[in-house]
């Protein structure tokens, strides 16, 4: 009865998920789309054999089983993946106002409509023998990992229990005999600018990582209406690549890779980056003289930030509670005021002595919710985020004419850079930004401004990562490279794969290579392989037609993947 009835609730929870999704429809779909829900029936059964002589444990077990899939109803539908360990772990304090934002009504109703049908299904199965059911979610358990490989569910088969269970346990794969440093098939992008080695030397520094901004909502990047103008001005004299990517859509692990120009690993909490080696850019320039200092408008305790930012070489380091600020919200406080306490600290510095800030705002995080209105309307997501990148991008014109207004104008270098992109349904199921690596959660602006220094606009097509920037600022300065940097100086001509990943629901690694980009799955071993350049949208998959290509793309990932977490353990 309790199966039974735990089936009929995992079945109506799935039906609910896979609502308004793509479905693949083959004589393996339903296999590969269920089997996760059977093998939790095949061990609730066991389960309740059990306790056969304890029904109230049995039922406390039914109770908790059923509660926990009516908890991932609502996550399910807004992110298209059941709560995953790496979820859990970030929903934190800070995070409470985008989970209030989803205490609809309408996911309410959905969440009683399966506690009702939890406490009705009992009554109707008091007769029902449950061997039949058993046997038959046997079978589909056995088959469902090689229906699995035969359709692209894209994590959709998983449920509450399996998702939980399965990013519980560590992922990844052993080393592997493969050079994942080498250079791709593509050249075509190369662009030399190595004609400003040196030149920015002694100018002032300043790295703006900008939340959650995706190139492509950008008019830098041709996007009709220009939700950041003040970006696009300073552009007028910058370095524009129009074609960097982000290591990780998520910030804490994204700042790891800029800072230290190394590549985080998979499945590895915050934490770990304590210990991680890295030659940081602030160390660097505090070798050189700087004064450094990191503001954040957030909270360094958000998911283990601070193992990655303490003991890097930052004098000073302040968030959202050093600041205080005008206006609070759960993730943390208002642009104006980090702008403030930037400009307070600049003007401490002891007059000749350069400096290096790190601006990290958090305008455009998800809920997009802003003190002032905007231009944009605001009656969808999208319309709420434009007007969060507004207004960050006024906070971040605040700071320009601060600079100026102190004479450091063209004695300053600016690096500004989108943390990751944002996604809103451009590819099923893809919202937020933590888990797809499509171009819309990866494809960032990166920019190179120096008024005084670089006259004009200058475009570069050439593939670059977010690891590239701390080498391409010590290359601007003048400033001799680490040895344990991954990336290359952004004005390097040579060719480059850029590398990405994603670990917080799908094991999903990435790469770019010129105009091809891969995209991995670590547990169905299904790949996408896209030409950006005729599908800018990523929607026609050309692996089957390049299996060549596709093959030695996947190679290189495995290897690189295998590398990092390597790499990762033995500093430990």
């Amino acid at each position: 009865m309790r199966t039974a009835s735990l089936l009929l609730v995992m079945l109506l929870a799935k039906a609910i998920a896979l609502a308004g999704h793509h479905v693949a429809l083959n004589w393996w779909a339903p296999v590969a789309y269920f089997w996760h829900d059977a093998v939790v029936i095949v061990l609730a059964a066991a389960l309740d054999v059990l306790l056969a002589r304890r029904p109230r444990l049995a039922w406390t077990a039914y109770a908790v089983a059923v509660l926990y899939v009516a908890i991932n109803i609502p996550v399910m539908r807004v992110l298209s993946t059941p709560l995953t360990w790496a979820m859990w772990r970030a929903a934190g304090g800070a995070l409470s106002d985008s989970i209030f934002y989803y205490l609809t009504g309408w996911n309410a109703l959905l969440f009683l409509v399966v506690l009702i049908t939890a406490g009705i299904a009992p009554v109707m199965f008091r007769r029902v023998q449950a061997r039949p059911f058993i046997t038959a979610c046997v079978v589909v358990a056995v088959l469902g990992p090689f229906a699995e490989h035969r359709v692209e569910t894209f994590g959709l088969g998983r449920n509450a229990w399996t998702a939980l269970v399965t990013t519980s346990i560590p992922r990844g794969f052993s080393r592997q005999p493969v050079d994942w440093r080498a250079i791709g098939f593509d050249r075509a992008y190369q662009r030399d600018l190595t004609r400003f080695q040196g030149a920015a030397a002694g100018r002032n520094v300043i790295l703006v990582s900008l939340e959650s901004t995706a190139a492509q909502y950008l008019g830098l990047y041709g996007a009709a209406r220009d939700p950041m103008p003040r970006l696009s001005a300073l552009a007028q004299s910058a370095i524009v690549f129009d074609n960097a990517c982000a290591v990780y859509p998520e910030s804490i692990k994204g700042l790891y890779s800029v800072l230290c120009s190394t590549y985080p690993a998979f499945d590895t909490g915050s934490e770990a980056y304590a210990a991680a080696p890295c030659d940081s850019l602030p160390e660097a320039l505090g070798g050189q003289g700087y004064r450094t200092g990191l503001f954040h408008s957030g909270r360094f305790g958000y998911l283990g930030m601070e193992s990655v930012i303490r003991n890097r070489g930052f004098d000073t380091l302040a968030d959202a509670g050093d600041t205080g600020g005008n206006h609070q919200s759960s993730f943390g406080v208002d642009e104006p005021s980090t702008v403030a306490r930037i400009l307070q600290w600049i003007d401490a510095t002891p007059a000749g002595q350069p400096f290096f800030v790190s601006y990290l705002p958090i305008a455009g995080h998800h809920p997009y919710e802003t003190p002032e209105p905007g231009p944009f309307p605001d009656g969808t997501p999208f319309g709420r985020y434009l007007n969060a990148l507004r207004y960050g991008d006024g906070a971040l014109g605040a700071l320009i004419d601060g600079i100026a207004a102190r004479g450091l104008r063209e004695k300053t270098l600016w690096i500004i850079l989108g943390d990751h992109g944002e996604a809103f349904g451009q590819h099923d199921g893809n919202y937020g930004h933590t888990f797809q690596l499509f171009d819309e959660n990866i494809h960032v602006p990166l920019m190179i401004a120096a008024p005084g220094l670089i006259a004009g606009q200058i475009r570069s097509q050439q593939v670059v990562s977010l690891i590239d920037t701390t080498p391409g600022v010590l290359d601007l300065l003048g400033v001799g490279a680490r040895v344990r940097h991954q990336g290359r100086s952004l004005l390097d001509p040579s060719s480059r794969l850029a590398f990405f990943f994603a670990d917080y629901s799908l094991g999903l690694l990435g790469l770019r290579d010129g105009d091809r980009k891969l995209i991995y799955e670590m547990d169905s071993n299904h790949a996408q392989l896209f030409d950006l350049v005729r599908d800018p949208g990523e929607s026609h998959d050309l692996s089957k037609q390049q299996q060549g290509r596709t093959r030695w793309y996947v190679e290189n990932l495995r290897a690189w993947s295998a590398a990092q977490r390597a790499l990762l353990r033995a500093a430990r």
